[in-house]
């Protein structure tokens, strides 16, 4: 990991955070910057995205406008590398019952989903993927992709995946992503397109099951077949995905080891005072007494 991509990082989580208290205008400033961003610093910077985008910053509060802004910065990632690849592609923020990006392109079109977890989570379910939802969502087009961090998916037996080959939905990461932009760097737009179109008709190949070693393999097998000579493009993948990782989780310790010092360092009064703003009982008891009964029985 660069010292340029921690800077890159560092940049972009207290950029999102500035809001404007419009989410539209903040979301269309947020693309917009990340766009002209790409355009001029090119793969290196889209890149630099794809391998830090899928971990939320553990000082953004949950639920927060941040959190919602950063939700949508990574669909935007993902769909400036659809772009990348050859697609025609954007980010659908009229609804909220329907796939985050959309792209059409080479013969084929896709609906995607961008996912983000916070180290710190414990507990991820199948519909924090949205697999079914995705299938749903995507109406007459050829494919779902669901992009998620590879280290946050399960590694071992997960409905998700028997869901995702019956319901061909493709799970991918972040990195086999990054792969396909690369190749397009290298070989041309046109390669990479239809290299991920043959990763995605691969997934209704493969036999359900619940195995994630299984599924792993069927994806792998059509990235490096798609790839060809340019296999080393999923080596520096594997290898930025590590680096990435440990980038991460020095940027969550920093934060999680700091705010614990913080909060012992308070006093009895000052500590009393952080519990109820983190319980938010408050706003909760102003809620409760703005209440009032109304006349809809009648006078």
């Amino acid at each position: 990991m660069t010292p340029e991509a921690r800077k890159r990082r560092k940049y972009w989580i207290s950029e999102l955070a500035k809001l404007s208290g419009s989410f539209g205008d903040d979301f269309t400033k947020m693309n917009a910057e990340l766009r002209a961003e790409i355009g001029r610093d090119r793969t290196k910077a889209l890149l630099d995205h794809l391998r830090l985008c899928g971990v939320v910053p553990e000082h953004y509060g949950h639920d927060s406008s941040e959190e919602k802004l950063y939700s949508k910065y990574t669909d935007a990632v993902i769909s400036e590398s659809l772009t990348a690849i050859g697609l025609k592609s954007a980010v659908i923020t009229a609804r909220s019952d329907a796939a985050d990006v959309q792209a059409r392109g080479g013969g084929y079109s896709l609906v995607a989903d961008a996912k983000a977890f916070r180290l710190s989570r414990t507990a991820k379910n199948q519909k924090d993927f949205k697999v079914q939802a995705m299938d749903g969502w995507r109406s007459d087009l050829d494919y779902a992709v669901v992009v998620c961090p590879i280290y946050q998916l399960p590694n071992r037996t997960s409905q998700i995946y028997q869901q995702a080959i019956a319901r061909n939905v493709c799970i991918l990461s972040y990195s086999h992503l990054a792969a396909l932009v690369g190749l397009a760097r290298r070989r041309g737009a046109a390669t990479a397109r239809k290299g991920l179109g043959s990763v995605l008709k691969s997934v209704s190949l493969l036999h359900p099951s619940k195995n994630a070693a299984d599924y792993w393999l069927g994806i792998n097998r059509a990235l490096v077949a798609a790839l060809k000579g340019d296999v080393d493009l999923w080596t520096a993948e594997k290898t930025a995905s590590l680096t990435a990782l440990g980038a991460a989780k020095d940027e969550a310790l920093t934060y999680l080891r700091s705010e614990r010092n913080r909060l012992l360092g308070l006093s009895h009064k000052q500590a009393l005072e952080e519990l109820i703003r983190a319980t938010g009982l408050d706003s909760r008891i102003a809620q409760v007494e703005r209440i009032e009964h109304g006349n809809l029985l009648g006078d």
